[in-house]
């Protein structure tokens, strides 16, 4: 049995999701943070499929140090085409 388990972290608020998809998907992007905010589109900042894909693995690598493990199905990437598209999917995965 490990050591530590991840049953008893605190839970994460809205705000810390909007910054963790925020910075992640600037990172991503290779842009400032200061340029992305719950509106940009994925699409403006000329993320394809693959830059979407690589966002959500940065977004779950993240999470999974703070939570149980986060999945995102890479079915459901389709349908996240804007940073609060994907902080109100988190924030469902999580719930």
């Amino acid at each position: 049995m490990p050591a530590e388990t991840h049953t008893h972290r605190n839970p994460i608020d809205r705000d810390t999701i909007v910054a963790i998809v925020t910075e992640r998907t600037a990172d991503v992007a290779g842009v400032d943070p200061d340029e992305v905010n719950e509106a940009t589109g994925f699409a403006e900042l000329g993320l394809d499929t693959l830059g979407v894909l690589e966002l959500a693995e940065a977004i779950e690598d993240e999470l999974g140090e703070r939570t149980v493990g986060l999945q995102i199905d890479d079915d459901d990437l389709v349908d996240l085409t804007t940073v609060g598209e994907t902080v109100d999917y988190v924030l469902r995965r999580l719930g």
